[in-house]
């Protein structure tokens, strides 16, 4: 009996582990299949993806939308300006972050509480709402239609949010390293960059990693704030010149798409953890 009983919960064990495995092979299935299917369709011919009978797999595979992006200047264009827009917003909402956060976590003043209040409050209202004033305020400092001026509307987005994501690391420094470095004679600044810093660099990576990928993914601000051709970032340059209105070249669409997730791919396959 004792054989019998081992045995059916070696087997409940198996089958539960099994049962489990394939439940994660079908949601992961599931998520990926909307790339498989932007990548299979990135190798057809427009006509081929138009079949009303999709093909799982191309039928011949077509690399006439890589070449034809690698020929298009507009889109290498749009490729180099989504780099340097997103690069220089991470730059400028780590900067910020850093002393902000900082600033949050040690000095506990009378509307330390209410400012942090207000930051999650500011992380509620939809951009939408945020960018009729965000253009007039720019227009009037002649910052539309510049890198600067987009940069700085998507910074002051995502700043409420990561401040108080980096108050949160600093948080998780004990304040006696600070009081040691002090009595051994070390300034604030002295302290904060060659004692604190080295601490929390997975924060300030995730903040960067963050920001770098709400500003690739930025739409809205960029076809707001940027009406010159040649400063138009991927997102919506591709919207304004790639897609048409009564057809698509769905395999030109989706060869854009497979080209844009590169880097996101590569910060997703470098620095998982920070992502987590």
């Amino acid at each position: 009996m004792k054989k019998i009983t081992v045995t059916k919960k070696t087997t409940a064990k198996v089958v539960g582990g099994l049962a489990k495995y394939i439940v994660l092979i079908f949601i992961f299935a599931f998520l990926l299949f909307p790339v498989y299917w932007m990548l299979v369709t990135a190798l057809k011919t427009n006509i081929e993806s138009y079949r009303l009978v999709p093909t799982l797999w191309p039928e011949t595979i077509s690399l006439d939308g890589f070449k034809t992006l690698i020929s298009d200047g507009k889109f290498l264009v749009y490729y180099k300006n989504n780099i340097i827009v997103s690069a220089m917003a991470a730059v400028i909402i780590c900067f910020i972050s850093v002393f902000a956060g900082y600033a949050l976590s040690r000095f506990h003043f009378k509307w330390n509480k209410m400012l942090l209040a207000t930051f999650a409050f500011a992380q509620m209202m939809p951009v939408i709402s945020r960018l009729i004033s965000l253009y007039t305020i720019l227009r009037k400092l002649n910052l539309t239609d510049t890198h600067i001026g987009l940069v700085l509307a998507i910074s002051a987005t995502q700043v409420p949010f990561t401040v108080s994501l980096m108050a949160s690391f600093f948080d998780g420094i004990p304040g006696e390293l600070e009081e040691a470095a002090s009595i051994d004679g070390s300034g604030r600044f002295y302290t904060l960059f060659h004692i604190i810093m080295p601490l929390v660099v997975p924060g300030l990576l995730a903040v960067g990693v963050y920001s770098f990928l709400m500003t690739w993914d930025d739409y809205l601000h960029a076809v707001t704030l940027i009406q010159n051709d040649q400063l138009r970032t991927l997102s919506a340059g591709v919207a304004l010149r790639y897609l048409g209105e009564l057809s698509y070249d769905w395999s030109k669409v989706n060869t854009i798409s497979v080209v844009g997730i590169l880097p996101i791919m590569c910060l997703f396959f470098f620095f998982p953890k920070y992502m987590v």
